[in-house]
């Protein structure tokens, strides 16, 4: 029988970030996507927002992370004129050999669920247009394209941003 977090292919578990997992994700971060973070970085987002920064760990080797945090600002959507409060997912990425397993969404849907648990209403999220994988999952977790923004990334690619609204 399977446990959470394990899958038919292989099993894999989704926790916390930790401190010393800090020099894999940061291998994962630069390994896998051209923006790369400082270790600083990761540690200043892990302490101001711990629930919204989890691993994924197959056989005891860390495959995969998201980052998450809480800004403040204007709503994305349209006509909104108010601030509010909305959770921003910051970094996912997972080893190649680890894909197509689920790892990716059921990092994305624990990190979801922290940021519902503080009351926050909304998950906005940035990627390049030519991502179709990441866009194609965050359409299958409900996400929508809220607007385009031109020349958001170094290489000078495009960015969506993609909007959740929590029930």
């Amino acid at each position: 029988m399977l446990q959470e977090g394990e899958d038919k292919k292989e099993e894999y578990i989704i926790r916390r970030f930790r401190e010393n997992d800090l020099p894999s994700v940061v291998h994962i971060n630069r390994s896998c996507l051209p923006e790369n973070y400082t270790p600083d970085f990761f540690v200043y987002h892990f302490r101001e927002f711990p629930e919204g920064f989890l691993v994924a760990e197959m056989k005891g080797v860390i495959v995969g992370y998201i980052m998450t945090r809480i800004d403040r600002g204007l709503s994305y959507y349209p006509y909104s004129t108010t601030m509010r409060e909305k959770g921003h997912v910051i970094s996912l990425a997972v080893m190649p050999h680890a894909r197509r397993r689920g790892i990716a969404e059921k990092l994305l849907r624990k990190a979801i669920e922290a940021i519902k648990d503080k009351g926050v209403k909304e998950v906005y999220l940035e990627v390049r247009i030519s991502n179709i994988p990441a866009i194609n999952l965050y359409r299958k977790l409900g996400f929508k394209i809220a607007k385009r923004i031109p020349r958001y990334y170094a290489d000078g690619e495009d960015a969506y941003v993609m909007l959740l609204q929590i029930s």
